[in-house]
């Protein structure tokens, strides 16, 4: 099948990448930096941003399933990258109307699961991460009222830990419920599977490692 990977170049998204060629899909990457990986016949990487309208309708177009893995690095300023690309995902979709995937990377702590975390965690992310994640809880609501096909994958601490493909899916949120770390690899695993047969549209799957 033909996957569109969105925040390709680093993190969870060129796993993602990796893994969507083992499993033998065509990919389609789009990012700002270069992608460091060998070259494929399978895959097409185009340079550009996803905040730019003529760049993300091109690459979604074709696709039959997206995978959104966007991140800002080591920046812990307030953005409203995330937000304002739910935005113009939701135009683009106005328009073209498609019923394809989006698999939607954004985090545990995000949305209602912020009550969910550990007091060592709310600690973390007060001092660190409160206004990124802010703004990828407007992203789920944007995308929560869309009409798009989307699911949101909400992973713990991401770890740089080989591909184990053991992880534990929680999609309902429960007292103790502690979710951990987790590979960047296994998320994409989880990713790429979600995008050959989506079983948790339009809900919040929570990914950790056993």
């Amino acid at each position: 099948m033909n996957i569109t990977i969105i925040g390709a170049s680093a993190g969870v998204g060129l796993e993602c990448v990796k893994r969507a060629l083992m499993r033998g899909h065509s990919v389609t990457t789009l990012s700002r930096s270069d992608i460091t990986l060998p070259s494929n016949p399978n895959l097409n990487m185009i340079q550009g941003s996803a905040l730019d309208k003529e760049s993300l309708t091109y690459v979604i177009k074709n696709a039959d399933a997206v995978i959104v893995a966007l991140g800002t690095g080591k920046s812990m300023k307030a953005t409203t990258m995330y937000s304002d690309f739910a935005h113009l995902l939701v135009e683009i979709q106005n328009e073209i109307d498609t019923k394809i995937p989006f698999i939607v990377l954004t985090g545990f702590g995000a949305g209602e699961s912020w009550n969910y975390n550990s007091f060592g965690m709310k600690l973390f992310f007060r001092l660190f991460l409160k206004n990124i994640y802010d703004n990828k809880t407007k992203m789920e609501q944007i995308l929560s009222t869309s009409t798009l096909q989307w699911e949101c994958v909400r992973p713990g601490l991401l770890l740089n830990k080989p591909l184990s493909e053991h992880y534990r899916v929680e999609n309902q949120l429960f007292k103790n419920i502690k979710i951990g770390g987790i590979s960047r690899a296994d998320v994409a695993d989880f990713m790429i599977k979600q995008a050959e047969k989506p079983t948790y549209l339009f809900q919040y799957p929570a990914l950790s490692n056993l």
